[in-house]
């Protein structure tokens, strides 16, 4: 039996405009439910004041430069709530969205797509978000005329750090943020109410502060972020896949992922799926200089790009399956 439609809460992508809902949805006090968009579990429904994505506002026209006069392009699709926020602030602050980066003067993108884009993107200011921006293609970007910002949040948590680059992340203006035994906290006006139906990753304290189980550990005043804790365990070791990826991504000239594929005897081993062949000895070199055994890549399979999800984040799943086929035992 389904649960009847909740009428205080607006799904902008069940609209022909999402933006414009979410500003109705603001004047009239709605709430909205909005469907994550991660790549490695099963999406849900957050529930959210419109509040606390219009009281960071400010904040984030700093962050990312962008005011009345800016053209912004947002690329990616509305359902992705990263770019439903950036198109959703452009419009209250009067900025103009446009359909292409020959028009833009800003643009909110992933890494993966600031790395597809990089010859078109100009004298444009990007701000980074979706996963990691290494500080080797910050620098990359810088080299060829390109501004970027990077903030580090979740659907539920909305922002949390913000930086030059992965390296870079401080906590958000308006948030606090803590690491106990391993894992993020936050506690700001910016996190969502929950899930429309059931439970998900979000978790609280007592004293409100919030969690989505992101890894995490503090660098002086910066914020070192590792992502979920996906691990695989192999011969008996338990490998954090974001950990190793972090150390390797620091160093490789491309776009790359970590993930586990099954084994016989050691039940998984980690694969790297490089996107350029001429990173593939530099990389093993690096990972047997400052890895365990355990966590140096058993696998390396070069691609031609790594696959995508609609949001321009990498689709793990899909890797997962398609290199655990050319694996045999």
């Amino acid at each position: 039996m389904t649960s009847p439609p909740d009428p205080d809460l607006v799904h902008p992508e069940r609209t022909g405009d999402p933006v414009s809902a979410v500003l109705r949805a603001h004047r009239s006090g709605h709430r909205l439910a909005l469907a994550t968009s991660g790549t490695t579990g099963t999406a849900r429904v957050v529930v959210r004041t419109t509040e606390s994505w219009f009281c960071s506002f400010e904040a984030y026209s700093e962050l990312s430069g962008v005011e009345h006069s800016a053209r912004v392009w947002v690329p990616g699709p509305l359902h992705s709530t990263m770019n439903l926020f950036a198109s959703v602030h452009a419009r209250a602050v009067g900025a103009q969205l446009v359909d292409s980066v020959a028009q833009a003067t800003h643009a909110c993108l992933t890494p993966a797509q600031l790395h597809q884009f990089t010859d078109r993107l100009r004298g444009i200011r990007i701000t980074i978000a979706g996963d990691a921006l290494t500080s080797r293609l910050r620098q990359y970007a810088e080299e060829r005329g390109i501004a970027v910002a990077h903030y580090y949040g979740a659907a539920e948590l909305s922002f949390v750090a913000a930086g030059a680059d992965a390296t870079d992340l401080r906590p958000f203006p308006g948030a606090q943020v803590e690491c106990r035994d391993g894992e993020i906290w936050v506690r700001s006006p910016y996190v969502a109410e929950g899930y429309q139906h059931g439970a998900g990753s979000l978790r609280a304290d007592q004293d409100g502060f919030f969690t989505v189980g992101d890894r995490g550990s503090w660098d002086g005043n910066r914020l070192r972020v590792q992502g979920r804790a996906d691990v695989i365990v192999t011969a008996g070791a338990t490998v954090v896949l974001a950990e190793v990826e972090a150390v390797l991504s620091a160093v490789a000239s491309a776009p790359l992922a970590l993930i586990g594929v099954p084994h016989p005897r050691l039940g998984s081993v980690l694969m790297a799926v490089l996107t350029s062949s001429a990173d593939r000895e530099p990389l093993a070199r690096h990972a047997r200089a400052v890895l365990r055994a355990s966590h140096r890549p058993r696998r390396w399979l070069v691609r031609e790009s790594l696959p995508m999800t609609e949001a321009g984040k990498v689709d793990r799943l899909a890797l997962r399956r398609e290199c655990a086929q050319q694996v045999g035992a």
